[in-house]
């Protein structure tokens, strides 16, 4: 064999062993490695500075990374059945595809951002139908990852800048966070499309939405009387803080998946959210300090700038990206029920008969979609911002992954600080 031929045939072995990898030993060794190769703790207990350089993910690991976090993995199943829709299928969701985690009522509103050494990357995956079936949970796993490697979108030749201080980061950060031969995995959700379609799936549910700031009655909700319940209203604060911790949850999720991930493969890293999310969007109001370079307003009603998305990648379902709240709605429709819709019949599905099961769904009606723009367009215009007390665009978590150096942890652990694979991560995937 040839030295390229050999090392396939490794890569092969390795990928073969880690389908194997115990879900529970991962679970249980789940700890953050922060201490990489290339790093340095300059003082205190635990100063130490490490011999070897930082060692970038190969290609191959980074993929594994990338398609465990936010990785297509067949079709959507739908929301079987709600009593107030029944015969209809409910129409709650927005993407007919399943990922590698879960979101709120199918409703997929995040994508992935990354950065390494050679520039900043775009993923995106929500709207991705998947690219092979999958069988009892199995896939060709290099298949899965060439076909996943096609959405790759590079937007930056440079890694992201994040200065190693406070603000920027929290203090226990600035000296690893980021850090030099690291990859950093940023999902990123759209707060403002999350929030749409909760208003539009109360809508279609009844109820309708009352400003509990202002303790008023959205003017003109009486004329949908025969569409929403105007007595017994959704407070907007309620709606508005349960859609960030919906979609809290959905980001989290992706990064502790590829947390786990970390434990098979042997590499260290960790989930946390210790770097300033404005910071990473580019709306600190810095031009030193433009991040991914997100578009973002400010206005003396809020307390900190408002990012909406970045221009031709990834734009927030509200104004400017939209000329007005019907519009983002009428968006919002043709994901549902365009071409390659999860309410579209031509969209191959999950059943034995795909057309019929989304060609049932519970239509919604011109009615519907004006009563859940106007009380969208009531919140942009009072509040100046979509939604009015949340950001437009969110991030909480991060998960870095990295070379770990073995020496510190041998220096300072007690033998059980890293696993296995960390032990042989070197001499099985380099």
């Amino acid at each position: 064999m040839t030295s390229d031929q050999e090392l396939s045939a490794k890569i092969e072995d390795t990928l073969a062993e880690l389908l194997k990898f115990p879900l529970m030993e991962a679970l249980i060794g789940r700890r953050s490695r922060r201490f990489c190769m290339g790093s340095e703790i300059p003082d205190g207990v635990f100063a130490f500075k490490s011999k070897y350089k930082p060692i970038p993910l190969s290609e191959i690991e980074q993929m594994l990374l990338l398609s465990t976090m936010g990785g297509v993995t067949g079709w959507h199943f739908a929301i079987m059945r709600h009593k107030k829709y029944a015969p209809y299928l409910s129409n709650y969701c927005n993407s007919p595809s399943g990922r590698t985690f879960p979101s709120a009522a199918g409703f997929s509103t995040s994508e992935i951002f990354y950065t390494d050494d050679k520039g900043t990357y775009f993923f995106p995956t929500r709207d991705f139908h998947p690219p092979l079936d999958i069988m009892d949970g199995k896939v060709d796993l290099q298949e899965f990852l060439v076909a996943h490697k096609s959405r790759i979108r590079k937007i930056s030749d440079k890694r992201l800048y994040t200065p190693k201080e406070e603000p920027y980061m929290e203090g226990h950060n600035t000296w690893i966070a980021n850090h030099e031969g690291s990859t950093l995995v940023i999902p990123v959700g759209d707060l403002a499309q999350h929030t749409l379609s909760s208003i539009l799936y109360y809508t279609v549910n009844h109820f309708a939405i009352f400003d509990d700031i202002t303790k008023k009655q959205i003017p003109g909700i009486d004329k949908y009387e025969n569409v929403v319940d105007t007595k017994n209203p959704i407070p907007m604060t309620y709606l508005e803080q349960y859609n960030i911790s919906e979609l809290t949850t959905e980001l989290s999720t992706s990064c502790y998946i590829g947390m786990l991930l970390l434990q098979a493969m042997g590499l260290g890293g960790w989930l946390y959210h210790g770097i300033d999310r404005h910071t990473v969007l580019g709306a600190t109001g810095y031009p030193n300090v433009p991040g991914l370079g997100f578009r973002y307003d400010k206005d003396d009603r809020w307390s900190i700038p408002n990012p909406t998305g970045l221009p031709g990648v990834f734009e927030a379902f509200c104004p400017p990206h939209y000329k007005n709240m019907r519009e983002a709605i009428d968006a919002l429709i043709k994901r549902k029920f365009g071409e390659g819709g999860v309410y579209n019949i031509e969209t191959p599905g999950a059943w034995k008969d795909s057309a019929k099961v989304r060609g049932s769904v519970n239509p919604i009606t011109e009615e519907i979609k004006e009563c859940a723009a106007m009380q969208a367009q009531y919140i942009y215009d009072t509040y100046g911002k979509f939604p009015a007390t949340i950001p437009s665009i969110f991030l909480l978590t991060y998960l870095q992954a990295q070379h770990i150096d073995l020496a510190f942890y041998d220096y300072y652990f007690k033998p059980g600080a890293y696993l296995s694979t960390h032990k042989n991560h070197m001499t099985n995937w380099h």
